[in-house]
């Protein structure tokens, strides 16, 4: 059982799931490979002077993976409630999880067969997002968005600002307090 599972690996999810396990959480992401950065070319991400779509997607998996993030290439099949949190099919296996952060970019089918509420979107070309609060929440109990999806704007700076601070309010769920992460410079 994973504490979080996040489905995209795209800036929003890999920023969640750099979060997550930095912060000691059992996180599985799983990443279909078809995120809207693929296509990018990035000089407007603060801390980067101009780094390619691909390249930003690798480095985000790296730092994921470098605080224990298991990552699967895979496409995310279906997702189910359980009594003890969710269930997720996968191209290759299953997994469970006691929260889900969907960070789909454009993908609603998950959400939808989970019954997550969606909303018009206000993005240019996006029509619908997932109906999520401040924190990330959905309507279903467990079920959280962050990114694109979740209706913030497609810039890869705020969609990983988002990830992370979805991923922020699932830890401080997980705990059952306020989590804050800060590092400091040695010596």
């Amino acid at each position: 059982m994973y504490d979080v599972m996040i489905v995209g690996a795209g800036p929003a999810g890999a920023s969640a799931a750099l979060f997550t396990a930095k912060a000691g959480k059992k996180t599985l992401v799983i990443d279909s490979g078809k995120s809207l950065t693929k296509r990018a070319w990035v000089e407007n991400h603060y801390g980067v002077k101009e780094i390619t779509g691909p390249e930003l997607l690798d480095l985000g998996k790296e730092q994921a993976a470098k605080f224990g993030a298991e990552i699967v290439q895979a496409q995310a099949l279906d997702v189910s409630k359980t009594e003890e949190g969710f269930q997720v099919a996968y191209e290759g296996g299953t997994a469970a999880a006691k929260h889900v952060i969907l960070a789909t970019g454009l993908g609603l089918d998950l959400a939808e067969k989970l019954g997550v509420q969606t909303k018009p979107g206000t993005e240019p070309r996006i029509q619908t997002v997932i109906a999520a609060d401040a924190e990330g929440k959905t309507n279903v109990d467990g079920v959280w968005a962050a990114g694109t999806v979740a209706g913030v704007s497609v810039h890869t700076i705020i969609t990983a600002g988002h990830g992370a601070a979805v991923a922020i309010n699932v830890i401080s769920a997980l705990n059952g307090a306020r989590y804050v992460d800060h590092d400091v410079l040695k010596g």
